[in-house]
């Protein structure tokens, strides 16, 4: 049985007290990795961002708001893990100053200076001893290229590919890709459904062989 780390969800940026920047996660395929691990048989702990979704009942969920939290988070409990999935879609920037008070309309329009925010898998793949690592890759365009320039600087083990059009779907189509760039599998259908070939791929190539 491993321990592994899920994150999930999106995080969120305030600009002021009512208005964020996020990415538009909706935290299923998490929810759906952590109940494939969990029926798998092993202990899983979530890191979680805003989310309308619902974790395993047996599943430690550890919720937060910002990258920022997201990643002290995950530094708690890394170290206790086997394994990374990152699943989350961290908000990439946040406003170099937060309003304490709601910005009002003023008829000039707003301009926002933004800084990135810390990479949340990169920071834990630089604190890894002997865990793999899972990450997602949501590409728009060049998907093999963009994900395994990811994988390669993120130190992952695996990368899953998949495009906007999962966003808040039911259903998906991924391709699991190796450190060789080797495709270990495509799969489509229902969340449910990849969630656990996704994990299978995980099983064989990770776990197992651990």
């Amino acid at each position: 049985m491993s321990r592994i780390l899920i994150t999930s969800g999106p995080t969120r940026q305030y600009l002021d007290p009512v208005r964020y920047l996020t990415n538009a996660s909706s935290g299923r395929m998490g929810a759906e990795l952590a109940a494939a691990a969990v029926e798998a048989g092993h202990q899983v702990v979530i890191v979680s961002g805003p989310v309308g979704v619902s974790y395993p009942a047996t599943a430690e969920v550890l919720p937060v708001v910002s990258t920022e939290d997201m990643l002290a988070a995950s530094l708690k409990v890394f170290g206790g893990c086997d394994g990374l999935i990152a699943v989350a879609a961290p908000c990439d920037y946040r406003p170099i100053a937060v309003s304490p008070h709601k910005i009002r309309k003023s008829g000039t329009g707003l301009r926002l200076d933004l800084v990135e925010t810390p990479d949340v898998v990169a920071a834990l793949a630089a604190e890894k001893t002997s865990q793999w690592l899972v990450a997602f890759a949501l590409e728009s365009e060049d998907r093999h290229l963009r994900a395994m320039k990811k994988l390669e600087q993120k130190s992952c083990d695996l990368i899953v590919v998949n495009g906007p059009q999962a966003i808040h779907a039911a259903d998906t189509q991924v391709e699991v890709l190796g450190k060789d760039g080797r495709s270990l599998g495509n799969f489509s259908g229902a969340k449910s459904a990849v969630a656990r070939e996704i994990f299978a791929v995980i099983q064989r190539q990770l776990i197992h062989g651990a």
